[in-house]
């Protein structure tokens, strides 16, 4: 009989296990292959080659990855283009004057300031710091990311700014999800040669990635009874990592695709 057709206390655990795993590799099947790309902002950092121009464009247009997914892409390729569509070059030899430019920006409650200001961190990051991989290696722990997204916040900040821009990147350690910033890092880390996310951070592992849990991906674990916490926030997210790290406990997070997929896709 068909998973999706059995109810989950009709099943022995192990084999609701084994079948829940089983439905959930088809879907990763179904939506991590090239396509996926054309509707989603992972198509942003795609379009570049260099490695610091791809972790720029990546980092800024998942920073903006909330609300419908056509005004993120557009939004992200604006951003793109008032950098001279040359991200790296932008962030470390723009003059005070090229930053005017930035000021009109606006997707949602992300301005043209908080757009200057990810610029100035960005190249404070890049100047003293390594760049962005070289951050999240150094304070990554063994079994999670969500530390190194911690203090990849306190460093990214560390520069003179307001506070009304610290919203935008969200901190696991006061209880969020992170939903954008572990969106990121998935593309960065991830490369199963699908062509899908670009995995040029070859320092961290993808053994270490979280999902991106959103209300997608959130009810439809829900719904498969993978996860049980009401709220999408920190400890919802260290459930779920749990859940799919003991179904593939070296890409757990390839499963994003399927909850994704059939949150989105498939209204499941």
């Amino acid at each position: 009989m068909d998973f999706m057709q059995r109810t989950l206390p009709d099943m022995n655990e192990k084999i609701e296990k084994k079948e829940l795993k089983a439905f959930l590799d088809e879907k990763v099947l179904l939506y991590n292959k090239p396509g996926f790309i054309e509707s989603d902002p992972i198509q942003i950092p795609h379009l570049f080659t260099q490695k610091e121009d791809i972790e720029i464009a990546g980092f800024l247009a998942a920073t903006i990855a909330w609300g419908n997914r056509k005004m993120i892409i557009n939004n992200a390729k604006k951003m793109v283009a008032l950098m001279g569509d040359s991200p790296y070059d932008f962030v470390l030899h723009h003059k005070e004057h090229h930053l005017e430019q930035l000021e009109s920006f606006v997707h949602r409650t992300f301005n043209g300031l908080d757009f200057i200001t990810f610029i100035k961190s960005l190249k404070n990051v890049y100047q003293n710091h390594g760049g962005l991989e070289a951050v999240f290696a150094k304070h990554r722990k063994h079994n999670s990311l969500q530390p190194a997204i911690h203090e990849f916040k306190k460093v990214f900040f560390e520069i003179e700014h307001q506070n009304r821009t610290h919203k935008h990147v969200s901190d696991p350690l006061t209880g969020s999800a992170a939903k954008r910033i572990n969106m990121y890092l998935r593309w960065m880390v991830r490369n199963d040669n699908t062509g899908v996310d670009l995995g040029i951070w070859k320092s961290v592992s993808p053994s270490l990635l979280s999902c991106p849990l959103d209300v997608h991906s959130g009810n439809v674990a829900r719904k498969l009874g993978i996860l049980t916490r009401k709220q999408n926030d920190a400890r919802a997210l260290a459930e779920l990592d749990a859940a799919l790290r003991e179904m593939d406990i070296t890409d757990p997070v390839k499963y994003d695709f399927a909850l994704f997929g059939l949150g989105v896709f498939e209204g499941f």
